[in-house]
């Protein structure tokens, strides 16, 4: 593992950069246990002192957070499974994110299940009210309970940020702070009817698997930051789904979908976001090391350790 820094300066954090790694083994978004390990696996390989290495001052307590807050009675709401846990978990991350980024430092959150980012983003807003929002993702994460055919809200935290499909007082608390301009997907292969729609309707930008073996993973990021950032002023949080990678690269996570990206792919994603200067949070999510062997686990835990130190700074050269 290189530990050479790329020199980008940040426009937004004050020097010397402190990341606070905000853990959170939470599964309520989703039906598959062992997400909730993920957060564990990836402290436990080393991620602190890897970002400690690269430069960075890491806060980190010892302690995951919001670990058992997932409720044995949480009934339905039509068909949203957990929502009360998903929305009391994703109110507290939101408090967190929002204060460390107060606080100056960048919020690293590590998942658990994509339900999290309606916390993660709703902190970073507060914060950034003109953040815009890269989001990473074999899926576009952007259900409403009347499109969603799971009711697994790991598949909506956008839609609820968007203020996008009825309205619930269970999350009643989050602010529709996100625009649709502000929002670019990479990597999509695997959208529902339904949410290519919203995508349609809403004029949100999303570059697909296709695209990028049409353009080139360099062009695509251009294009996406010429779309959500054009002055490459304003901040960025990026929201990183490890099932954005093929899963021959990230084999533990819950709903994996081939013909993603590769491994420079998505190490090229983030070096080209951390040199902008702008990224001020940033979420990996969905690592299930309980669905694979071992050696697979550790495998998908080594590629979430590589993302975050790239989008941290880390270059090849």
């Amino acid at each position: 593992m290189s530990s050479r820094v790329a020199s980008s300066s940040s426009r937004f954090l004050p020097n010397p950069k402190s990341v606070a790694i905000v853990g959170c083994p939470f599964r309520g978004g989703q039906t598959k246990s062992g997400v909730e390990k993920g957060p564990m696996h990836l402290i436990e390989s080393g991620l602190p002192q890897q970002l400690a290495k690269i430069g960075w001052k890491v806060q980190f307590d010892g302690e995951l957070q919001f670990e058992h807050i997932l409720a044995e009675d949480d009934p339905p709401i039509g068909n949203l499974k957990n929502p009360r846990s998903v929305s009391r978990v994703s109110e507290l991350v939101a408090k967190v994110v929002g204060e460390h980024a107060k606080n100056g430092q960048l919020p690293l959150t590590l998942g658990g299940d994509h339900s999290l980012a309606m916390g993660t983003i709703s902190g970073t807003l507060e914060k950034y009210p003109d953040a815009c929002v890269v989001w990473v993702d074999a899926h576009a994460d952007i259900n409403t309970a009347e499109t969603s055919d799971s009711g697994n809200i790991h598949g909506m935290p956008l839609s609820f940020l968007l203020g996008i499909g009825t309205k619930l007082k269970e999350f009643s608390w989050i602010k529709p702070l996100l625009t649709p301009q502000r929002l670019v997907y990479i990597g999509l292969r695997d959208v529902d009817a339904g949410e290519r729609r919203i995508l349609r309707e809403h004029g949100i930008k999303a570059f697909s698997m296709h695209d990028v073996d049409k353009h080139g993973i360099g062009r695509v990021v251009e294009m996406a930051l010429d779309h959500v950032n054009p002055g490459r002023t304003l901040p960025i949080h990026m929201s990183f789904d490890v099932d954005g990678l093929d899963p021959s690269v990230t084999p533990s996570t819950g709903t994996p979908v081939h013909g993603g990206l590769t491994l420079r792919e998505g190490r090229y994603i983030c070096e080209a976001i951390y040199e902008t200067g702008c990224l001020v949070a940033l979420d990996i999510v969905e690592i299930n090391p309980s669905l694979v062997d071992e050696e697979a686990a550790k495998k998908t835990v080594a590629v979430g350790c590589s993302l975050v130190r790239s989008a941290l700074g880390e270059s090849l050269l």
